[in-house]
């Protein structure tokens, strides 16, 4: 599924096609693309540079080294944040002021979240350290993970707790 039919599923105010060019998500992983690419190739400060642009012009923080798949939404965007080795799967969908990120904590091997295929990311939820959300997952808004989160599940809280198994999404 690429990015226009990711965007058509999860957003039911779209008219036209044409209203896509208007969301801010967009830009940020059009310079992000370019800015990941740069920074595999070690060309580290203009990668950085090209990032710094995109935060500027779209409120959406996503570091160069983050790895993400395609038909990836970021849905309104203000305030997300992606950290340097977060892996994002295909056909996400995340809300404003999502953080993905570090959790703080030294001397682990990787410090991001790996998130898997199909991932609804509520606003404003906080998914944190070095721990793997599979495929077919719904985290609410406002919802700390700081845990493995097992596929087809829901999880909401503070920390985040299993509320709902085995929905599709």
């Amino acid at each position: 599924m690429g990015i226009f039919k990711t965007i058509k599923k999860y957003d039911p105010s779209i008219k036209r096609n044409i209203e896509i060019l208007l969301y801010p998500g967009i830009y940020a992983l059009f310079f992000h693309r370019i800015a990941h690419f740069l920074y595999k190739i070690k060309f580290y400060f203009l990668a950085r540079l090209i990032s710094t642009i995109s935060r500027f012009l779209t409120a959406i923080e996503i570091h160069p080294g983050a790895r993400v798949g395609k038909g990836v939404f970021i849905d309104h965007g203000m305030g997300v944040v992606i950290g340097e080795e977060s892996i994002i799967g295909n056909n996400c969908l995340i809300y404003q002021g999502v953080t993905i990120g570090g959790s703080g904590k030294g001397g682990i091997k990787r410090r991001h979240p790996i998130i898997g295929d199909n991932v609804i990311i509520g606003s404003g939820a906080k998914v944190l350290g070095e721990i793997e959300i599979s495929n077919h997952v719904v985290i609410g808004a406002n919802s700390v993970v700081v845990k493995n989160v097992e596929p087809h599940v829901t999880v909401a809280g503070v920390p985040a707790k299993v509320i709902n198994q085995n929905h599709i999404n």
